[in-house]
């Protein structure tokens, strides 16, 4: 295998994107529990009549970013988890606080369940209302700054930590990633394979799990869509879309998210991957202060604004 050095850097974890259930209680969950911040409320671009809600720290900073497009009430089942998804999204949190993350989660209803060990970290699993599975991994390394209005800096989330998607058989997607991607293999232990890209730190991992005998995934409620990795800047992405055409693999045309433009294309194994860009980010159409307040809409979906809202169900936040 030979890896094309002159393909674009990619920067690490951007977002994931997960199909929920109910928007008001994905609000509490993300808001009340975890503590994030709601960085944009807006719509999904691909189906105005369904919210988008990106979380993240103060300042939606790529690599922090969860989020969610509750599709409660639209005909959507429940999803069925397995090969070709990502099964668990895992958090950092600062050393030391997962027992008073236990406690927290606990005092909401929320139980903690047995997390697999891993590379000697310490973890935590839970789920939320729709059945997504999370963990939180603590890390004495990571300085990127929570969100702390609503939990302290010695328990607020820094960010993404890593992602774990299922596959069958790992050797084709771990092939793609480090030719195509630029990943390379950290770790390995039984049924994952730990790969990491720009640094080996947190919000740059994805553990790539591994069970010949997995189910096959359906999307639907309470699974993850897809995840995103960051590249910095339009000029990149386009350079990315050209490679990975010219080596023969299918992949979509840029589309314009309005806070970051973005390409999507499946890994070896069926794993919804999208690469977006860094840039302009989430203070274009609202001031730092403000993120979150009220619902922004696509530029050219001004016209359609109370038709839109009057299909979105009402939510309290603030």
């Amino acid at each position: 295998m030979t890896v094309d050095a002159t393909l674009p850097r990619l920067l690490g974890l951007h977002h994931v994107t997960a199909t929920v259930d109910d928007a008001q209680r994905d609000l509490d969950f993300c808001l009340g529990a975890l503590g994030l911040r709601l960085i944009k409320k807006t719509v999904n671009f691909d189906n105005h009549g369904v919210y988008h809600f990106y979380y993240g720290n103060h300042l939606g900073t790529p690599g922090t970013l969860w989020t969610t497009f509750p599709y409660r009430g639209k005909g959507v089942p429940v999803g069925v988890k397995g090969a070709g998804q990502i099964v668990a999204t895992t958090f950092s949190v600062p050393s030391g606080s997962l027992g008073a993350w236990t406690r927290r989660l606990a005092e909401r209803g929320i139980p903690t369940e047995a997390a697999v060990p891993r590379f000697g970290e310490a973890c935590v699993a839970f789920r939320d209302s729709s059945g997504l599975l999370f963990e939180l991994t603590e890390s004495a390394h990571d300085q990127r700054v929570g969100w702390r209005d609503s939990v302290e800096d010695a328990l607020a989330i820094r960010g993404l930590f890593s992602v774990s998607p299922l596959v069958r058989d790992p050797e084709p997607t771990v092939a793609f990633m480090r030719q195509w991607l630029g990943y390379h293999v950290v770790g390995e232990m039984d049924g994952r394979v730990r790969l990491t890209v720009n640094g080996a730190e947190p919000g740059h991992f994805i553990d790539l799990l591994h069970d010949p005998g997995a189910p096959e995934a359906t999307n639907g409620l309470g699974t993850v869509h897809h995840v995103a990795v960051g590249i910095g800047s339009d000029e990149e992405l386009v350079a990315l879309q050209g490679a990975l055409e010219r080596g023969g693999h299918k992949v979509s045309r840029i589309f314009d998210r309005k806070y970051f433009r973005s390409l999507y294309f499946r890994l070896p194994g069926n794993i919804g991957f999208e690469v977006a860009t860094v840039v302009p980010g989430f203070v274009v159409d609202e001031d730092l202060q403000d993120l979150g307040s009220a619902l922004k809409l696509p530029p050219e979906e001004e016209v359609n604004r109370s038709s839109i809202e009057a299909a979105l169900p009402q939510v309290l936040y603030r």
